[in-house]
């Protein structure tokens, strides 16, 4: 298997994601400089960092609002709600960011966790915060491969990691019947780059850059990478009620 980046393509990709990443910078600058100065709120950044994502109301425990945050390479569950259990359902956040994300949880702390590889991401973080947050406590990943139905045609839609040279790359194929299944092959392969922060590195392959094995994000992002375009609409949506609350972000002191 030949598992080559040209530059040509390599080039083009990062063309295509710079819009979406410029646009994901500017929310979450805008969002931190939403949070204001001073007291609490300042005091969590320095202490935590970047806010990365925000979920406004966590369904499962009394809807206080979530936030991940990223300093030094280590992730941070945090919420300023002073509700009882709130420190035990950030654990359990915390947990399911490690279950679901293929994370490593940081020693002697009950919120914290890293990548194994000390990685960082973009996309996938909004996937799986919501994931660990919005899902049942105790909320696993299906076993066997990983797979799904395309939404624009008959096929299955198959993810298989593959390891070449202690470097793990993801092979996408297709099952059952469809005059062209390479163009929903293709088109799958384009939403992991767009959505997956992973880079395309052959007709059939993606692979994270840092070379790592992570099934659960994988997972997470197969059901966006499947449909670029209603991914896209639902992601402007978001990040539109986003901006519209970006002043307090919901954070809530009761």
């Amino acid at each position: 298997m030949a598992l080559l980046l040209h530059t040509s393509m390599h080039s083009l990709n990062l063309l295509e994601k710079k819009g979406e990443a410029d646009k994901e910078k500017h929310t979450m600058n805008t969002a931190n400089q939403g949070l204001g100065k001073g007291g609490q709120v300042q005091e969590a950044l320095e202490k935590y960092g970047t806010c990365m994502e925000l979920i406004s109301m966590d369904p499962n425990f009394e809807e206080i609002t979530v936030g991940l945050y990223l300093k030094n390479e280590v992730f941070t569950v945090w919420s300023f709600s002073q509700k009882p259990g709130t420190e035990k359902r950030l654990e359990q956040i915390r947990d399911q960011l490690v279950e679901l994300g293929d994370m490593v949880p940081m020693l002697d702390t009950k919120n914290q966790a890293r990548f194994p590889d000390n990685e960082t991401y973009g996309r996938p973080l909004r996937f799986l915060l919501r994931q660990a947050v919005e899902k049942p406590y105790g909320t696993k990943h299906p076993s066997g491969r990983i797979e799904i139905k395309d939404l624009r045609s008959p096929l299955q839609l198959i993810v298989e990691p593959e390891n070449d040279n202690d470097r793990w790359a993801y092979r996408v194929t297709a099952e059952g019947d469809y005059k062209n299944p390479a163009v929903r092959i293709r088109a799958c392969l384009q939403g992991f780059v767009r959505y997956g922060d992973m880079e395309r590195v052959s007709d059939s392959h993606v692979a994270f850059t840092h070379g790592g094995r992570r099934d659960g994000l994988v997972r997470l992002t197969l059901p966006y990478a499947r449909n670029v375009t209603g991914t896209a609409e639902m992601l402007d949506a978001e990040d539109m009620r986003g901006q519209m609350t970006t002043g307090t972000l919901g954070f809530s002191q009761t």
